[in-house]
């Protein structure tokens, strides 16, 4: 019992947008915050060429998330944390089960057996706590956004360089709660991934887009797919 006790907790990191939710919450995010009336309409005009571009395949996903960053950026500053908050909800009201089924099940499975889960996300860190604290995770890490007089916004963000690489997200959890990569497992979806599952035991790729599935396919990593109610383990070893 003492042994048991005293062994290190095995870690699973999982990334959040297009991975277990089935979109980006700072997509749903900003879309929120402009029917809401704290952004102005004309704000969706800066990024619907770039999502008509991904809808059609004519235009990639990278470009389209980076215009929604760039709406997000270049409105939030003044914004009520309370009214950013309350739309944050609000959102998430709608939007909280809209979650892929394999990754939504692999949490369960993973937290019945004893696994600290750690999510990691390039959204509002407010809005990815939201979320990922109701589906039981340990630690979350997410963009933090620093708060002005009155408590507003002010559109810069603190600690981006940490924010932004996900291994060493990893490791400093690992060494600050104690706990062990052995018998690890990391899900991602894209080559942002990539550092970060190298690192684990068991790296699941999970829809992933090209440039991951190239790389998976080189390290016989485990490529799953899920569409409508199928999902499908992908051969990766010749």
């Amino acid at each position: 019992m003492l042994y048991l006790e005293n062994m290190e907790r095995r870690v699973a990191i999982f990334d959040v947008d297009g991975t277990i939710f089935r979109s980006s919450l700072l997509i749903e995010l900003v879309r929120s915050l402009i029917e809401n009336g704290l952004f102005p309409k004309s704000a969706l005009q800066d990024f619907s060429l770039e999502e008509e571009r991904w809808l059609n395949r004519k235009g990639d996903y990278d470009s389209y998330i980076l215009a929604v960053v760039k709406v997000f950026m270049k409105h939030i500053k003044g914004v009520s944390y309370k009214e950013f908050m309350e739309t944050t909800e609000d959102m998430l009201l709608r939007e909280q089960d809209h979650v892929y089924r394999y990754t939504r099940d692999l949490v369960v499975s993973l937290k019945k057996d004893g696994y600290y889960l750690l999510a990691i996300s390039q959204s509002p860190k407010s809005v990815v706590d939201s979320f990922c604290k109701r589906l039981g995770f340990d630690k979350i890490y997410g963009r933090i956004y620093e708060l002005g007089p009155q408590n507003k916004m002010t559109g810069n963000i603190v600690d981006l360089h940490l924010i932004e690489n996900k291994a060493n997200i990893l490791k400093r959890a690992v060494k600050k709660e104690g706990l062990t990569l052995s018998d690890s497992v990391g899900v991602g979806d894209t080559e942002s991934d990539i550092h970060f599952l190298e690192l684990i035991d068991k790296p699941i790729c999970f829809n992933p887009n090209k440039l991951l599935y190239r790389h998976a396919k080189l390290n016989s990593w485990e490529v799953i797919v899920e569409r409508k109610d199928v999902i499908y383990t992908i051969p990766t070893k010749d």
